[in-house]
Order: structure tokens, then sequence, then C-alpha cells
């Protein structure tokens, strides 16, 4: 098995995980958020559904790539734009990364902001690290925006307060 399948395999899993997260986003809750600092509820939600194909995209870009201007996407209107554009952006990391062998996945790959380089590492690591361990980051904290609103939890890796897939 080549090492982007496992990665693909990884990202397709957790994939349901998420859609059963952003199924819970309340469309009339979005402009909430916890803190003054914090992005609202739905500014967060349509992260998630959008990193995974953003870093895909990112980690194709031949070496040396440059960082672009992250701007998060707008805030859905209505929640239930959230699946759907998680659908589309699997899709979409899906085919970009499926064409990466393994010598471009362990390969040093270099990341630039302007002349000044921020990393070198094998893109396998950088897909890791951003698209999946960023990714789950960010939905535990869409779980804990959800808490503070009195949304139920989905069972994530195990039961939640809310729901017990084992019983």
């Amino acid at each position: 098995m080549a090492i982007i399948d496992g990665l693909l395999q990884e990202l397709e899993m957790e994939a349901q995980t998420t859609r059963r997260v952003l199924d819970r986003v309340p469309s009339d809750q979005l402009g909430w958020k916890p803190h003054p600092k914090s992005r609202t509820l739905g500014e967060l939600a349509m992260h998630v559904a959008v990193v995974p194909a953003a870093v895909a995209r990112l980690a194709s870009a031949p070496s040396p790539a440059q960082i672009p201007e992250f701007v998060d996407p707008p805030c859905p209107q209505h929640a239930s734009e959230l699946v759907p554009t998680l659908d589309r952006t699997i899709a979409a990391a899906k085919t970009t990364l499926a064409v990466l062998d393994d010598e471009a996945l362990t390969g040093p790959w270099r990341l630039m902001r302007g002349d000044r380089e921020l990393f070198t590492l094998p893109r396998a690591a950088f897909l890791r690290s951003v698209m999946l361990n960023h990714w789950y980051h960010h939905r535990g904290q869409l779980t804990v925006y959800l808490r503070e609103l009195n949304v139920p939890i989905p069972s994530i890796y195990g039961p939640s307060a809310d729901e017990n897939p084992f019983v």
C-alpha cells in the first residue's frame, strides 16, 4: 500500500465523523461566539468544512511552495451549506492527493514566505500535521462551541455524554 492510501483512508474515515459534527450546527446560532477573539460558530464550522482541500492544494504545489494568504470563506447563511461543502472539499482533496507517489510524499518539501523558508519536511508529514491534526483540532473546538450552546455532541472516538454507539 502506498503512503497516500493510508492518508486518504484516514481522511475518509474522519470525514464521516466531521459530517456528524457539522450536522449538529444550528442555523440560528451561526453568529454566536464564545469570546470576542474567537471565530463565530459559522466561521469555525466553515473552516472545518474547507481545511482538507485547501491544505491538499498547498501540499501538492511544487517545492519550494509559497505560503498563500489564507482567507477564511464567508460564514454560511444556513448550516445546511456545511456538509455539502465538506463533501466537495473531501472529494477535491482526494483528487488532488491521489496523484502523489511515495517519492513525492517522502522527499523534502519546502514552504516559503517570500525569501524566508518557513520549514522543510516531507509532504506526508505536512499532510498529517496540518490537513489531519489541524483539522481535528478545529473539529474539537467546534464540539466545545456546540456544548456551550447545549447541542448534543455526537460520538467521535467513542461515547460522548450525549451519544453512545456501543449500547
